[in-house]
């Protein structure tokens, strides 16, 4: 073999154990990053009235999206439940879809940070109880009692950052950035 070919195989033999390296230690940072969404509650209550669900996310906003909160650019956390049927002859059977939404703002005159879900509104002195806010709900209605029968049901969860609200420069400007990636997912069974 002339010495040429040998230099080559031996080179890539070291660059291809410096990328193997490089994607392992990648790999380790990755997975050693906490989440940065996590569900320290997540509970479904079956009642006469129907299926409610009780959950309480935990996270820090990341540096970058602090500050385009400071800057005046709303936030909006969307929290999405749907209920599920087996069946074992076709695609599971959807019987309901929720959707909540709050949005997060900072009010620069006042110094304070608005919390608005649905029609209401409320403000906070500081952001981490802002945060509260948008992170907790209680006995959110799902299903009706009556649509729910003797059969196995589950329920996928979803919450999130939501970046399709916000101002169309910052959707282009974020895209692939994973300081803006902010989702956490849970499915649950009924007993």
């Amino acid at each position: 073999m002339p010495a040429w070919i040998r230099s080559l195989v031996g080179w890539v033999r070291h660059a291809g154990g410096a990328v193997l390296a490089a994607l392992a230690l990648s790999l380790a940072v990755g997975s050693a990053q906490a989440e940065p969404v996590t569900l320290d509650s997540f509970e479904l209550t079956r009642s006469d009235e129907g299926l409610a669900l009780s959950f309480a996310a935990r996270f820090e906003l990341s540096k970058p999206i602090e500050e385009a909160l400071q800057k005046g650019v709303p936030l909006f956390f969307v929290a999405q439940a749907e209920v599920f049927r087996d069946r074992w002859y076709w695609a599971d059977k959807r019987l309901a879809q929720a959707t909540r939404t709050w949005r997060l703002a900072f009010q620069p005159l006042t110094r304070k940070y608005r919390v608005t879900y649905g029609g209401l509104s409320q403000h906070y002195d500081s952001l981490p109880d802002a945060l509260t806010a948008v992170t907790r709900s209680v006995n959110w209605k799902l299903v009706d009692a009556s649509q729910l029968d003797d059969g196995k049901h589950y329920v996928e969860f979803s919450y999130q950052l939501d970046t399709t609200q916000l101002p169309r420069p910052m959707q282009i400007g974020i895209g692939g950035q994973s300081d803006w990636s902010f989702k956490v997912e849970r499915t649950r069974r009924l007993n």
